[in-house]
């Protein structure tokens, strides 16, 4: 009985109880599909059938034939390589404006964050959708200016451009970070700046991206995974066309297992997609040491 009590009144045990739901969640809703995505991946499976039938590598080696597949990864990419640094640049940009002294600063802070809590939806993807629209409200400011209207959505050079903007426009989150870490940069640091002269833009690069790359390299991290797994704007917006012209690889996952069937091959298609995004990962860690500031390297 008292080795009873010990083990209820234990520390650890208290710790468990608290991360049971934690726990049971990351077993049931992560690690366990992410072990079945596997084993399908070398399967021909399809929904609704009882049996998957093994074959080996053949779904992965089906991905380097496969025309859409090597071009839906391009696109991802270079939707990913354009929208993170536009992302990220406007987010530190409109931090900076909203750390300035202001009265209605938190006010503002509020109506900037609106954007991605409501960013992501499919009724802002369909406004989205609706502005660069043949008729739609860019279409109208370039009618005003006496410019021809362009068809976003049909020409496939400019398709992947309105999505860009789309994921740009939805910097809120980013912003917030950045703006809690203008926040703790010591004013200390501008003070001795301007004693030696400095101007703004040099107090910029000099003081505060240095200060805040820990914080860069983390939005960096987590705007780049965001991104490689967009889905809402290609698949609400444009349905991967025109000519696949927008067809996101999270779309084209999609596509394969629920449109077409191939379940097998659409986890193959998952676990590329996560070991492209683990290299992309990696290299940004290593290189963050070249310039990313900690206070100990000072």
């Amino acid at each position: 009985m008292n080795k009873f009590k010990k083990f209820i009144y234990n520390d650890n045990t208290v710790g468990y109880v608290f991360a049971l739901p934690f726990i049971f969640g990351f077993l049931c809703f992560s690690l366990v599909p992410m072990v079945t995505s596997l084993y399908y991946s070398f399967t021909d499976y399809s929904l609704g059938t009882k049996s998957a039938s093994f074959v080996g590598l053949s779904n992965f080696a089906r991905l380097f034939t496969d025309d859409i597949f090597i071009k839906s990864l391009g696109i991802t990419l270079k939707y990913v390589l354009i929208s993170v640094p536009l992302k990220l640049a406007f987010a530190l940009f409109v931090a900076f404006l909203l750390t300035r002294k202001s009265k209605a600063v938190t006010l503002y802070r509020s109506l900037y964050y609106i954007p991605s809590l409501v960013g992501g939806s499919i009724a802002v993807a369909l406004v989205w959708k609706q502005i660069f629209a043949r008729k739609g409200l860019i279409n109208s400011v370039l009618d005003g200016f006496g410019l021809s209207a362009i068809n976003w959505f049909g020409d496939e050079k400019l398709a992947l451009f309105p999505l860009i903007l789309m994921s740009v426009w939805q910097f809120g989150s980013s912003m917030i970070i950045f703006a809690a870490g203008l926040k703790e940069i010591p004013t200390s640091y501008y003070e001795a700046a301007m004693i030696d002269g400095a101007g703004g833009w040099k107090k910029f690069l000099k003081i505060t991206l240095p200060c805040l790359s820990p914080i860069i390299l983390y939005n960096l991290i987590m705007q780049t995974i965001s991104a490689f797994m967009a889905f809402t704007q290609a698949f609400v917006i444009t349905q991967g066309g025109p000519n696949n012209g927008t067809m996101m690889y999270a779309l084209y996952v999609y596509n394969q297992a629920f449109k077409y069937n191939n379940m097998g091959y659409a986890c193959s298609m998952s676990w590329v997609m996560l070991v492209v995004m683990s290299i992309i990962t990696l290299v940004i860690f290593k290189s963050s040491k070249f310039w990313v500031f900690s206070e100990a390297d000072s």
